[in-house]
């Protein structure tokens, strides 16, 4: 994805402010067959406390105008005086509501109310990650994703097909407090010397999902966006109750989301994305969500069985293989990297590395 421009989409009314996806449904509704073929590149995120959309330096704004025609009031004047301020500009001095986006600090995309995250949702990261869990209970050995001895449907929450080779999903919440944006540092804990990367795909959730099956799991969802969830390795200095998920993924800065979030209509399989993780310009993780063990649909459904998932919430959908702490030698964060986390269609999420506050690493 090549965005180059950042276009102040927001006209004069509170209620638009406050919550920009009423505009993105509407158009849908309106002509929901061509939608993604009219639109190329339409990204969502936040500057400066302010809501943008972000357009693709090669879109052709012929190809946006059909959508704000029939508009009503404000919108569709402060639309229309967009595209035809951005068409006439050329090398010209630019209006105000159009920036390079190089020059505006991004937030992030969104603040959701609940994030989940699945654990191990790639074959080779559970085999990788083996000698972490090694003493946890029911986990001696590494499996692939493969159902341990004993393992049935959960009632109301997951529902096992016959012969289905795989273990049952496994999700767990991260803070929302413990998001930051695009280009913002990922601080180092006091005192903990082995914390790792986790590039993630998040779905993004569109209206309020409960209990939604599989066969309609993606009209739930609005669109994609990224996380890096960052991980602490270095224990709780015992065993109670095995893993403390606490502890792991939820320090002050673990959760770096964005930097856009691109409507679904933009990625045509969400299933066939590539990935890629680079840490200081070293590919440390690729490959693509083909390797998921349970798809994004899935991931929906068994999440929105257990909570009641809201506009603006994230589910994001597990790592692959190439974890820092199950290399050899082991390879952690450290004061004065540079994290990139890329799936191609949806962005590439980058942020520096700094040590604890205080601490003078910068």
């Amino acid at each position: 994805m090549s965005v180059a421009e950042a276009i102040d989409f927001r006209p004069d009314t509170p209620e638009f402010l406050r919550d920009p996806f009423p505009l993105y449904r509407r158009l849908r509704e309106e002509d929901p067959v061509h939608w993604s073929p009219r639109l190329k590149a339409w990204v969502l995120t936040r500057y400066d406390d302010c809501k943008a959309v972000l357009l693709d330096k090669e879109i052709s704004s012929d190809r946006l105008r059909p959508y704000f025609a029939t508009l009503p009031g404000a919108e569709a004047a402060r639309i229309g005086e967009i595209i035809r301020s951005v068409e006439s500009a050329g090398t010209a001095a630019r209006p105000p509501y159009v920036s390079d986006l190089s020059a505006l600090k991004i937030l992030p995309p969104i603040i959701p109310t609940t994030m989940m995250n699945v654990a191990v949702n790639y074959a080779e990261h559970d085999v990788e990650m083996a000698r972490i869990r090694e003493g946890s209970p029911g986990q001696a050995k590494p499996t692939a994703g493969g159902a341990l001895p004993g393992t049935k449907s959960a009632p109301g929450i997951w529902e096992r097909s016959e012969n289905d080779p795989r273990w049952n999903p496994y999700m767990f919440l991260k803070a929302p407090a413990a998001i930051i944006a695009h280009g913002e540092a990922i601080r180092l804990p006091p005192g903990r010397t082995q914390v790792e990367w986790e590039c993630e795909l998040g779905l993004v959730i569109g209206r309020t999902a409960s209990h939604v099956p599989t066969a309609s799991a993606t009209d739930y969802i609005f669109g994609y966006t990224l996380q890096n969830d960052v991980s602490d390795r270095g224990g709780r200095g015992d065993t109670r109750y095995g893993s403390d998920w606490l502890v792991i993924k939820n320090h002050d800065t673990f959760a770096p989301l964005g930097p856009f979030i691109t409507p679904k209509e933009f990625v045509p399989n969400v299933q066939k994305l590539p990935i890629r993780f680079s840490l200081n310009g070293k590919v440390l993780q690729e490959g693509t969500t083909a390797q998921m063990i349970h798809t994004v649909v899935e991931q929906m459904n068994y999440a929105t069985n257990i909570l009641t998932l809201r506009t603006g919430d994230i589910i994001a959908t597990g790592t692959l293989p190439g974890a820092g702490s199950a290399r050899t030698p082991p390879v952690f964060l450290k004061p004065g990297d540079r994290s990139e986390c890329t799936y191609e269609g949806v962005g590439t999420l980058i942020n520096p590395v700094v040590g604890p506050q205080g601490a003078g690493a910068q």
